[in-house]
Formats: structure tokens, sequence, C-alpha cells
């Protein structure tokens, strides 16, 4: 097998692992780990020869883009405060304790290399954290904090990461100059992605065409990135301030066809990206066992007391952080996602699992120092790297869904059917006010009048049929079921018409360009 059959093994795999995730109750991201590590040990697998500094460039801007679509800015604004306590605070105070508890253990460890090595392990995996909470239908809020704590903790962790490389290579580290890059970086991140943002969005408007859009907006991630790191920003914060603006300017209510197409395309990159991490998580570990050397039993003991720290840090941090959240909240006059019982913090602490961010950084870590040294104790930081991986990654993911069952945390469907209902009398209300506003204009038919104010009802009663009362529900009922069976033989009559067409694809003398186009012009007919 060579490096090609094995990239196209993990996108099978990738697109698999979606199936049978649901089936078995797994997350997907811990399949794909899963099952890297099985083709890792395979003697008929080679080694993955991926160059470290392209991991994160290739893999987290169009991660971070994807899961930045399931968001929005308001609610990134609405829920800063718990944001900066996990995705600033706690990646601090785990850098911090990981680094003390690896410079005891681990004989000869510089801090500089303590410090790296905390940096690395601290950010928990955005990509794994949504994946795990979209399947296990937990609260919409504990999602929100989830997100938010995935997307900007990589920022933080990345930059304390660069800061301690620098250190541990060239030997020489000042506070003043490391808050002075940690701002840099942060100002300059923030300028590339709403300066792209704004370019994007204007180049979008001139290209009108939704293929052409979608396809710009798979450049726009990796430009974010690359361009930012160039001008020594962080590639992270630029990829999802660009995100956040296209998301919040780009939305037109009207594109149909444009969102339909956009929001497929992006579904399916993120499943096989996401496949191909975390593949690459399960691959890299044969390589990491062929450092021990037979050191073997020494570097699982420091691995377990990384681990340790690592998971205890932050359930120690969650607990009074959430109390205070919390205690907070109720001071508030707006709404912020905070969780609501200890059930809902225990969930929020064995979600933090560890991944693409943590892989590559660890891979990235140089062979020699500026004295032409080897880094100080490298392999071994790298197998601690990956034993964290592994035991946050695997073992929690597996678990995970296990304790949200036992711990009863689910979603709260009764206020997300409120909302639907509330969004559906609002779509409703405002079809008839735009109805009202062109008889005033326009003079309609008493028969098309009637016909067009019965269709805003029913805008709203289709998304709820909860807005209206038994009787009106009844009699709205009879008209779904007539409606249906209409749509159904107008699908017929359609797909008819494309068989028909299609058919005409492979008589001679006949343009495919042609067909294709009248089966276009069908197919949105039948979206329609």
């Amino acid at each position: 097998m060579d490096q090609l059959a094995l990239l196209f093994a993990l996108l099978f795999g990738a697109v698999v692992s979606v199936p049978l995730g649901r089936r078995l109750g797994l997350p997907p991201p811990v399949l794909m780990t899963l099952a890297g590590i099985v083709l890792a040990f395979l003697p008929f697998v080679p080694n993955i020869e991926v160059p470290p500094d392209l991991i994160l460039p290739l893999l987290l801007p169009p991660l971070l883009y994807a899961a930045v679509q399931r968001t929005s800015w308001r609610q990134f604004a609405a829920n800063a405060r718990p944001i900066l306590l996990l995705a600033v605070a706690l990646v601090f105070v785990t850098t911090a304790a990981v680094a003390a508890a690896a410079h005891a253990v681990v004989p000869g460890l510089p801090v500089a290399a303590a410090v790296a090595l905390g940096a690395l392990v601290a950010p928990p995996d955005p990509v794994a954290a949504t994946a795990v909470a979209g399947s296990l239908g937990l609260p919409r809020r504990l999602v929100s904090i989830m997100e938010g704590e995935g997307l900007f903790n990589d920022v933080t962790a990345i930059v304390l990461y660069h800061v301690a490389i620098a250190a541990a290579v060239s030997g020489e580290f000042s506070v003043g100059r490391a808050a002075g890059e940690l701002v840099l970086s942060a100002v300059v991140a923030v300028a590339v992605g709403l300066a792209l943002g704004w370019v994007s969005n204007k180049v979008m408007g001139l290209l009108g065409d939704p293929t052409l859009q979608t396809g710009l907006t798979v450049m726009v991630p990796f430009a974010a990135y690359v361009l930012a790191e160039e001008l020594l920003g962080s590639g992270v914060l630029a990829v999802l301030t660009c995100a956040l603006y296209l998301a919040e300017h780009t939305a037109d209510a009207d594109d149909v066809m444009g969102r339909l197409a956009g929001n497929t395309f992006w579904e399916i990159l993120d499943t096989l990206i996401t496949g191909i991490a975390f593949g690459l998580i399960g691959l890299e570990l044969h390589n990491v066992f062929g450092t021990a050397e037979g050191r073997l039993g020494e570097l699982i003991g420091w691995s377990a007391v990384v681990v340790a720290v690592v998971v205890g840090v932050r359930l120690l941090w969650l607990l009074p952080a959430a109390w205070l959240a919390k205690r907070l909240h109720r001071k508030r006059d707006y709404d912020e996602d905070v969780p609501t019982s200890w059930r809902e913090t225990v969930v929020l602490w064995w979600a933090g699992m560890r991944g693409v961010a943590s892989v590559a950084l660890a891979l990235a870590i140089p062979l020699t120092t500026d004295a032409g040294d080897d880094f100080p104790k490298r392999g071994e930081i790298v197998f601690i790297a990956f034993a964290v991986i592994m035991v946050t990654l695997v073992c929690q993911g597996i678990s995970l869904p296990w304790l949200v069952k036992r711990l009863g945390v689910r979603a709260d469907t009764g206020a997300e059917r409120e909302l639907e209902r509330s969004l559906a009398l609002r779509a409703a209300k405002a079809a008839k006010r735009r109805l009202k506003e062109i008889e005033e204009t326009e003079e309609l038919p008493e028969e098309a009048g009637e016909r067009l104010l019965r269709g805003a009802f029913d805008i709203g009663a289709r998304i709820s049929p909860d807005i209206v009362d038994d009787e009106r529900r009844e009699w709205f009922a009879k008209r779904v079921e007539r409606y249906a069976t209409v749509r159904r033989i107008q699908r017929e009559m359609l797909s008819a018409a494309r068989h028909e067409v299609l058919s005409a694809r492979s008589e001679p003398g006949v343009d495919p360009e042609v067909v294709d186009r009248v089966l276009h012009h069908l197919d949105v007919r039948s979206l329609r």
C-alpha cells in the first residue's frame, strides 16, 4: 500500500464512520482514530510521511471555518465570559500545571521544553468536541460553550507554544517580549481576518454564481491562515475572525441555491477532512512507539502523571468557574450560556478531548536548537503528548455517551420547540405583512388574494403546527394531506421528465451540455 492508497483508505473510513458511529453510539472522530491505530500496526501499511509544519495549515483552517458556520458572532459576544474562562484562563492554568509536573518527573527536562509540552496538550480539540456534542443531543448551551472554547483555545495555546519553543531553541526568554508577541499576534490576526473577510465579501458579490462563491470560500480560510502567519499573527484567530465576518455579512435570505450548495459542500468537506485528521492521529502512534527504545514502562509512568494533571486540572478549574459564571449570570439581563448543574459541568469536563492541534504541535517540535544540539527531550515530549491525546480522545470519547446517559443530561426540547414556534409565527406574520403591502399597491383578484393569504398562513403552520388551535389544526391537516398527494404526483411527473431527458444523453447527435442544462432546470423546479 502506498501513500495515495492510504489517503483513499482514510477518506473511505471518514464516510463510513458517520453511519457506523450512529449505530454504535460513538463519535466519528473516535472511530477514525481507532481505525488509524489499526492501520498503523498492519505490516503492509506504510509509515505516514506528512511534514509536521504542513499539518496545521492544511487541516485546521477548513475545520475551523466549517465549525464557525454553525455559530454566530452574537453568540460569541454573549458568551464572552465563559469562553474567556475556558479558552484563555484554563489554557494558561493547564500549561503551567503540566509544565510543573513534567519538569518534576522527567529528568533533565528544561522549563521551556516543559512549557511547550504544557501548551500543546492544553487545548481541547474543537472538532472532536463539536462532533461529540452534536451526536449526543446535549443542551445547546453546553454545545455553545464547547464550540467557543474549542475555537478560541487554540489561539492561546499556539502562541504560548511558539514562545516556549523559541525560548527552548534560543536559550533566552523575556516576559515582556512574550506578552508583546501575544498582543501583536492577536492584533495582526484580527486585522488580517477583517480585511480578508471584507475583500472576500465584495468578490462574492461580483461572482454571483453559487458554484464560484463556494469555491472562493474554500480558499479563504487557507489564505487567512497563511497571510496571518507570514505577518507574525495567529493564523487560527485570523481564520475565526474572517469566518465570523463572512457569516454575518454574506447571508442573503433569497440566495436559496447558494445556501444549499454551500452548506452541502462544507458538510462533505468537513466530514472528509475530519476523518483524515483523526486517522492521522492513529497512524502516528506507530512512529511514537518507535521512540520508546526499551523505556516503555518509564515513559508510560511519566505520561500517566501528565494525563492525571491535564484531566484533574480541568475538573478543579471547571467546578468553581462554572459556579462563578452561574452566579454572575443571574446579575445579567441577557442570555448567557453557562452550565446549570453539576451534571452539566461534569459532562463539560469529560468532553475535554485533545486532537488535531496537539498532534500537529507535537510533531512540529524542532529537531535541534540554535546551538546545533538536539532539542531537549523531544522524543519524551512527543510520547507524552500522544499519550494525553489517546487517553482523552479514545477513552473519554468512548465513555462520554455512557456518562451523558448516566447523568441524564439532555437537550431542552421544550425550549427548542417554543423557539421554533416563535420563529414560525414571525415567518407567517412577515409573509402576511408583505402580502398586505402588495395589495395596497396592486389590485389582486379576490380568489388570488384569499389563496395567497392561506399560503402565508401555511408558511408558519408547516414549520410548527402548534401555532394553530385544534379545530384549525384538523382543517390544516386535511389540507396538508391533499397537498402531499398533489406534491407526490408532481414529484412522479418531474421524475418521469428527468428520466426522459437523461435517456436522451445516450442518443446520437444529442449535446450532453444541453441535456445537463435542461436537467438543471428540472432539478431547480423539484427543489421549489
